[in-house]
């Protein structure tokens, strides 16, 4: 799989137009189901200065960057604390995973206060987020039979059921195969598989489970999925606005030449 050289993800998000909050590896590294070819993906926020916030010229809200080291593809895609903030109080999974990702390749004060507030932008709609992003993944396994999409697929419905029963983001395949009864016991097979190319196919992994089967158990898991969204203890609504709101104002004026 592919290798994360510590030094190399360093030096790419050193070399940035605006100060970095915090930057993580997310995707497949995150997943738990990288291959050997895999990129690393690198996510976070910055920090625009508060002259490109205030006046008629705004600073970019996302930035987009690639690199090739080693013949390893990284890409690093950070937005601005207040873009960032605002994503973590909708159903967005994504920036959650991001943000509380073990696989910190920067951190600082700013970091580990997003990370504290994270639990009060949890809601049961999360579930919607998971849902969502299984049937569009199911949907592109459909049509070219890879085993990425399919590990995505199941990697997001589990996330969503373990999220709703236990108010923690998981986001690592492996462990949610290993703490959910209902993952089927091929995961780790297609795991093992996935690891050997990023577009390798499900038709060419020995004793792969067959597509009634495939059907069969991710529909269930759908079904889970939304019991569990009813069953759930998580609020209807985010309770971390106040804070965020009180912490991006303290950050972006600290960064005022002068203050």
């Amino acid at each position: 799989m592919t290798r994360l050289d510590p030094a190399t993800l360093c030096e790419v998000v050193a070399d940035q137009p605006y100060p970095l909050l915090f930057a993580t590896v997310s995707g497949a590294h995150l997943y738990g189901f990288p291959s050997r070819d895999s990129d690393v993906d690198l996510r976070g926020a910055h920090l625009l200065p508060a002259v490109e916030v205030v006046g008629l010229r705004q600073g970019p809200a996302t930035l987009d960057r690639s690199w090739t080291r080693h013949g390893v593809e990284i890409d690093l895609v950070t937005h601005d604390a207040a873009k960032f903030a605002r994503m973590l109080l909708q159903r967005n999974g994504y920036v959650l995973e991001q943000l509380l990702s073990p696989l910190v390749v920067l951190t600082g004060e700013a970091h580990a206060e997003l990370v504290a507030l994270a639990p009060g932008c949890l809601t049961r709609h999360h579930a919607h987020h998971y849902l969502g992003f299984a049937q569009t993944q199911r949907r592109l396994h459909d049509r070219t039979g890879e085993l990425k999409p399919l590990l995505y697929t199941f990697r997001t419905l589990l996330t969503g059921i373990h999220l709703m029963r236990t108010g923690r983001l998981v986001a690592h395949l492996p462990t949610l195969a290993a703490e959910l009864a209902e993952a089927p016991a091929y995961l780790g097979t297609l795991v093992a598989a996935k690891a050997a190319g990023e577009h390798d196919r499900l038709a060419g992994v020995p004793d792969a489970p067959g597509v009634d089967r495939l059907g069969t158990d991710l529909v269930a898991l759908e079904s889970v999925l939304d019991h569990a969204r009813q069953a759930s203890r998580l609020p209807e609504r985010p309770t971390a606005e106040p804070a965020l709101h009180d912490l991006l104002v303290r950050i972006r004026l600290a960064a005022v030449p002068g203050r």
